[in-house]
């Protein structure tokens, strides 16, 4: 289940590792996968109408940063996730070089500047989303980065292997994973 999917963009690269794709939002795009389930949903209002227990993996990508109340929303996608089931979460990473000299400079994180609000909301760090995850009851809770990030003052990307040697500084988001426990 992707929760906040857009035009579906996850679809094309998880289509051939599982036998359903459900993509949840607010609008359904015109480019959005016509093969596939669509369920509309207003993310801010704090309940999917799906069952609990709904699908094998339950995915935010980029989207808790753009919610209100992202405990709901991680509660929610825990609700939904089956017994044993996974739930993973992608959001900016504040912790980047970039963001962080943004902040020293513009006062303001990277994907939080006056252009992205109010689309952008909460900002959350790798410790915030830890203790979500942990409320949440969420097990084996992982962190890990994109390895994709921009030079700062440039268009340009800072090399893979040098993004692989400095995950947290170099990436632009960060990801969370956890297991909805079993019991």
């Amino acid at each position: 289940m992707d929760v906040g999917c857009g035009a579906g963009n996850l679809y094309p690269w998880v289509r051939s590792r599982f036998s359903r794709y459900i993509g949840a939002d607010v609008v359904k795009y015109d480019a959005f996968p016509t093969e596939v389930e669509f369920c509309r949903v207003d993310l801010d209002s704090g309940r999917i109408p799906l069952a609990a227990g709904y699908a094998d993996v339950v995915t935010a990508i980029e989207v808790i940063e753009h919610l209100e109340n992202p405990r709901g929303l991680m509660r929610e996608l825990v609700r939904l996730a089956k017994p044993g089931g996974w739930v993973i979460v992608t959001t900016p990473n504040q912790l980047s070089l970039l963001s962080l000299l943004t902040l020293v400079v513009k006062q303001r994180f990277q994907a939080f500047q006056d252009v992205h609000y109010p689309t952008h909301l909460t900002a959350l760090l790798e410790v915030d989303l830890r203790r979500i995850a942990a409320e949440c009851s969420l097990a084996e809770i992982q962190i890990d980065y994109s390895e994709s990030g921009r030079i700062p003052l440039t268009a340009a990307h800072y090399p893979a292997s040098l993004s692989r040697w400095f995950p947290r500084a170099l990436s632009e988001n960060v990801l969370v994973i956890g297991r909805r426990p079993r019991t």
